[in-house]
């Protein structure tokens, strides 16, 4: 067989095992790429690009080593799924960069974040001063999520029945079945607050997929099974 057909063969074939393997990764892997998934991805492109080339090389045993490189996010996927410490600990956990309109340098130093890289974040977010802001963190993904203060949102039905006052994002009190005490402690709830609700609603803590909360007090829920309720 002439060289140039079989380099034709052998990167169609690899194109297609790729294309099979990230199907089965699945779609989160494709919009937003940890550090992990990152070099995981380069590695995996430089092995493709010699196996096609390099007719040396036995194609099983590169075509093993691709599949062995991709198989690491997809058990890491799968034990964060199953266990929140194992999520917190492979991906992290939200840096708080702004709360109440002041800047945090400690969390910007700890995350190799400028000043400049911070105002310049903001204003992807039409916000041009950091003292608008009521609160602002770097999400594990990389993105920065921003919320206004109050008195400089756009105005909402709600503002009109209601008396202006301060508000925090919504803490995710219950996630996978399992209480974050310290997300209570930052919308200023205590435990047994949330039991009382939890009573009054007749559900169990492990039903709880999700559970927010606010310093409002407005609860929401979501449950296993698709089951929601507030």
């Amino acid at each position: 067989m002439p060289e140039y057909l079989e380099v034709a063969l052998r990167s169609i074939f690899i194109l297609l095992s790729l294309f099979a393997i990230t199907k089965l990764l699945g779609k989160k892997q494709l919009s937003k790429l940890s550090f992990f998934e990152y070099i995981t991805g380069i590695t995996v492109g430089s092995i493709a690009g010699t196996l096609s080339m390099d007719l040396g090389l036995p194609l099983s045993e590169g075509l093993m080593s691709i599949f062995l490189w991709f198989s690491f996010p997809l058990i890491f996927s799968f034990l964060s799924l199953k266990s929140v410490r194992f999520r917190r600990f492979a991906e992290g956990k939200p840096t708080v960069f702004i709360k109440d309109g002041n800047i945090d340098e400690k969390a910007l130093k700890k995350e190799k974040y400028s000043v400049d890289e911070l105002l310049e974040q903001l204003r992807k977010k039409d916000v041009f001063r950091a003292a608008d802001v009521e609160f602002a963190s770097l999400d594990t993904n990389g993105d920065l999520s921003v919320l206004l203060k109050r008195e400089k949102r756009p105005l909402v039905r709600e503002d009109v029945y209601k008396i202006s006052q301060k508000s925090t994002p919504p803490q995710a009190v219950i996630s996978d079945g399992e209480i974050d005490e310290a997300a209570l402690q930052e919308v200023g709830f205590p435990l047994p607050w949330l039991q009382k609700e939890l009573a009054k609603r007749q559900l169990q803590v492990e039903s709880i997929f999700l559970a927010q909360l606010d310093r409002e007090g407005n609860l929401t829920f979501d449950l296993y099974n698709w089951t929601n309720t507030q």
